[in-house]
């Protein structure tokens, strides 16, 4: 059934109230016009500043009364005919006795036509009594066609406005950015669509990085999503060869929502790691390489001392990211936020916060590709690491030896220094066991020592603050040693 027809059945019935939670009031109060001409009732609209008014027929008549809640009510409750009654925003009278006495009245049909009584509002919060007798109506949200439409709609206004200059719009940009409007309501996608026209007066491909900026901005109500604005390239990671080519496979079916029969769309992965090898920047290089945003979930800010309060920041961030996919999800050091799932000495919120990121991960609908990262492999839950969980589950191990050059070149490069002024095979012999940041922060570190002495940085300058360097290798040397062995037989090496 459509959305329309489902409003009918409920008017139809005589359903005698209905709950509408949106912020498009305009569109509601359309749907009620045209479910008029399957089954007729006088329409009538109220509220608090215009009061209440009939609104069928092609009309709408003067306010009847007062524009007081009580007035109204008594106005309904004298009718003489039956009507469907529209009132915007009535909810917070509902906290006088007398108000919530007067619509149970209407509501139980007590000396009254069997009128249909709905409230619209953003958020509308009812007495247990009033409760339970309300059917909630959920309006969709506008399909692709809907927002297509809505999409020319603004291009010829603005050609209206200024002196029929039209739109430049490239098609498949357009198709784009309707796809992207997706998860929206109407009001909020015309919004972003009226920016983004009136911003140039065009549509291109250059525009969805900002419809990505103000959905995101729109949506993130929670704050528990980070928007990471500055994504990065696989040219801009040394290494992962292996990782890059699983990536590329999956862009096409990911990108386009479209996988062929047989294959499921790609879900997401885990990286685990040492420290400091690459795993934040592969997250951030999976989302440029996709083409899509980025989203990094905080878990330290889900967690709140009230009961039940940590589950729903949870619930409503990962609503948040479905609603702006297709994205990436970056779960950063998973395993702090999940404390091991065994919920022991947190009245087990971590367990129910286990649980129910497992079932989302499981039931999802919207394209969101999950990259989580983790340090500590022995606190991660069994729950978790389970086949079916992520697609795949990858090693960022210590770079080798061709990796190291590469890091060397990239940093080296990223600094205005022509790389092949350096030694670079010696100097990455000698930054054997060392991570990608901990050769980056030697190449600062020497930069500071060629500063202080007035010189330029060179092969004897790095290579001199590589070996005054003790890595997290040599430091941590059983731990690393012990994440290594272990990911040896159970992870698919990254490089």
């Amino acid at each position: 059934m459509t959305e329309l027809q489902d409003l009918t059945a409920l008017i139809r019935a005589n359903t005698p109230l209905i709950v509408i939670e949106t912020q498009d009031e305009t569109r509601i109060v359309e749907m009620f016009r045209q479910a008029l001409s399957q089954v007729w009732r006088a329409l009538y609209r109220w509220s608090i500043t215009e009061g209440l008014r009939r609104i069928d027929m092609d009309r709408e008549d003067e306010a009847e009364g007062p524009p007081d809640a009580s007035a109204a009510l008594q106005a309904m409750k004298q009718a003489s005919q039956r009507g469907i009654y529209l009132l915007l925003d009535f909810h917070p009278y509902l906290g006088y006795a007398s108000s919530q006495r007067q619509l149970r009245d209407i509501v139980q049909r007590r000396h009254c036509q069997p009128h249909v009584v709905v409230l619209v509002g953003a958020k509308v919060e009812l007495p247990a009594e009033l409760e339970a007798v309300a059917v909630r109506f959920n309006p969709r949200l506008p399909d692709a066609n809907a927002l297509l439409k809505m999409v020319r709609e603004e291009a010829t206004d603005y050609a209206r406005e200024n002196g029929g200059r039209r739109v430049e719009a490239d098609g498949e940009a357009v198709q784009q950015i309707v796809r992207n409007l997706q998860g929206l309501s109407l009001t909020d996608a015309r919004r972003i669509a009226r920016q983004l026209i009136y911003d140039d007066g065009a549509l291109s491909a250059a525009d969805l990085p900002q419809l990505s900026k103000l959905k995101f901005e729109l949506l993130n109500r929670s704050g528990h999503l980070h928007y990471e604005y500055d994504t990065a390239r696989f040219t801009d990671v040394a290494g992962a060869g292996r990782l890059k080519r699983w990536i590329e496979q999956r862009r096409d079916v990911f990108v386009s929502g479209n996988a062929p029969p047989g294959l499921d769309p790609p879900k997401g992965m885990l990286l685990l790691g040492v420290q400091g090898c690459g795993k934040s920047m592969l997250a951030k290089a999976t989302a440029g390489g996709f083409g899509v945003p980025l989203l990094r979930l905080d878990f330290g800010t889900l967690y709140d001392k009230y009961h039940g309060e940590t589950e729903k920041n949870l619930r409503s961030a990962l609503a948040s990211a479905e609603q702006l996919a297709p994205c990436v999800l970056w779960i950063d050091e998973i395993e702090k936020g999940l404390a091991g799932g065994s919920g022991e000495g947190d009245g087990g919120v971590s367990r129910r916060v286990l649980g129910y990121l497992l079932t989302w991960m499981a039931e999802r609908k919207g394209a969101v590709f999950i990259v989580a990262t983790a340090n500590q492999v022995n606190e991660l839950p069994p729950e978790l690491l389970r086949k079916g969980r992520f697609d795949e589950i990858f090693f960022v191990d210590l770079p080798g030896p061709d990796a190291r050059v590469d890091v060397l070149r990239l940093h080296l490069s990223r600094r205005k220094l022509a790389a092949d002024d350096f030694a670079l095979p010696a100097l990455a012999a000698a930054a054997n066991g060392f991570s990608g940041a901990e050769i980056e922060q030697a190449i600062v570190a020497a930069l500071y020592t060629a500063h202080a002495e007035r010189k330029a940085l060179d092969t004897d300058l790095l290579m001199q603050e590589i070996r005054n360097t003790r890595p997290l290798s040599v430091m941590m040397a059983e731990q690393v040693a012990a994440l290594r062995a272990w990911a040896s037989e159970r992870t698919v090496p990254a490089d």
